[in-house]
C-alpha cells in the first residue's frame, strides 16, 4: 500500500480488520520494521485521539515521530496554483511538502473542510497537494471528506462486539449547536457497503449524505423506527450537504436517550469522540455498560498501526 488517504486504498477491509485484531493482541511484534523511518504528522485542525494514537501507532513500530501543528507552528500555507502571494500566506505547497519529504518518509495529514465552498472541499486540495508535491506515503488523519483511520477503527470494534453474523447497525445524526463535516459519517458509510450488513442511515429531512457516497443505502427518516432491533447504535452529527454547510435542523428530539435505546436488541452505543454530554447523548446512555466509545477510541491505535504497517512493508 502506497497512501491510506481511502478506504479504497485498503486491498481488502474485512482481512485488514482481522490483521488489526491479531496485530492488538502483541502491538510490539513489529517494533523493528520502521526503525530508522521517520512520521510527520502536521495538524491544520484540533485532534487529541487521532494525535495521540498514531504517534503511539508509529512508536509501536519503532518509528520516529515528528508533530506539527500548522494552525500556530506553521507558515500559512498557499495551495492555488497561479497566485499572487501578496497577502498573509507566506509558503506554497509546492516547497512545503517537497522540504517535508526531506524530514520524514511518511507523511500524516489533518485538515478539515472549509464548510464554504463544497466543490474545493470535494477537490480534497490540501490532501491531494501533498499526494502531488511530497512524493512520500500520504495517510489521511481526517481531510474535508473522509476519516478513513476512523472508519477502520470502527470496523475493528464492530467486528469484536457483534454477536450475530450480519448486524443491523443504524448511523444516527443527533443535534449539535455548531456545522460539523461529514468525514466521519462519509467514511462510516463507505465502511458499512464493504460489509454484509444490515444498515441504515436516520436524520432528519435536509440532512442527506453526498448520494455519491451513501448510494443505495436505506435512509430511514423516523429515528425511533430505525432504531427498532438494532445491534449498533453510532451516532454523528454532520451538517447539511445540499445547503452546504449549514445547520437546517436543532430538534433537541434526536438526542440519544435511554427510552430510544430501549427500542434496540440491546445494542452498543458508539460515538468517534468528542462528544457533547445531553446534547448528542443523554449521560445514563453514554455511562452505560453498552457504551463502547472507550473501547472504539482505543482501537484507533491498532486501524493506525496496521496501515502503517502495510506502508512501510512497501517501502
Amino acid at each position: 500500500m502506497q497512501h491510506y488517504t481511502s478506504l479504497n486504498d485498503l486491498d481488502s477491509l474485512l482481512i485488514t480488520v482481522q490483521e488489526a485484531i491479531e496485530l492488538k493482541k502483541n502491538q510490539l511484534q513489529f517494533k523493528t520494521l520502521g526503525e530508522g523511518k521517520t512520521i510527520c504528522l502536521l495538524f491544520f485542525n484540533n485532534s487529541l485521539r487521532t494525535r495521540l494514537s498514531t504517534q503511539k501507532a508509529a512508536q509501536n513500530l519503532g518509528m520516529n515521530t515528528i508533530v506539527m501543528n500548522f494552525g500556530s507552528e506553521g507558515w500559512e500555507l498557499e495551495f492555488e496554483d497561479g497566485v499572487v502571494m501578496n497577502q498573509n500566506k507566506s509558503e506554497h505547497v509546492k516547497e512545503a511538502a517537497k522540504v517535508i519529504a526531506q524530514y520524514c518518509d511518511i507523511v500524516a495529514i489533518r485538515a478539515f473542510a472549509s464548510l464554504t465552498d463544497k466543490e474545493k472541499d470535494k477537490d480534497e486540495m490540501v490532501i491531494n497537494s501533498f499526494k502531488k508535491y511530497a512524493g512520500i506515503p500520504v495517510v489521511n488523519m481526517e481531510s474535508a471528506t473522509g476519516h478513513p483511520l476512523q472508519a477502520l477503527a470502527d470496523a475493528i470494534t464492530i467486528e469484536e462486539f457483534k454477536t450475530v453474523k450480519k448486524p443491523k447497525v443504524v448511523l444516527s445524526w443527533a443535534p449539535h449547536p455548531k456545522a460539523l463535516p461529514h468525514a466521519v459519517a462519509n467514511s462510516f458509510v463507505e465502511m458499512m457497503l464493504l460489509q454484509d450488513m444490515d444498515f441504515v442511515i436516520t436524520h432528519p429531512k435536509g440532512y442527506e449524505l453526498n448520494p455519491e457516497i451513501t448510494k443505495n443505502s436505506t435512509i430511514e427518516y423516523n429515528q425511533e423506527k430505525a432504531f427498532e432491533n438494532a445491534d449498533f447504535v453510532y451516532v454523528k452529527n454532520w451538517s447539511s450537504f445540499n445547503d452546504y454547510g449549514k445547520v437546517v435542523n436543532t430538534d433537541v428530539n434526536w438526542m440519544i436517550t435511554t427510552d430510544k435505546m430501549k427500542i434496540t436488541n440491546n445494542a452498543k452505543f458508539m460515538h468517534c469522540l468528542p462528544v457533547r454530554r445531553n446534547v448528542i447523548v443523554a449521560d445514563e446512555v453514554l455511562d452505560s455498560e453498552n457504551s463502547i466509545v472507550i473501547q472504539q477510541a482505543n482501537n484507533r491505535t491498532y486501524s493506525a498501526q496496521i496501515v502503517l504497517k502495510k506502508i512501510l512493508e512497501n517501502l
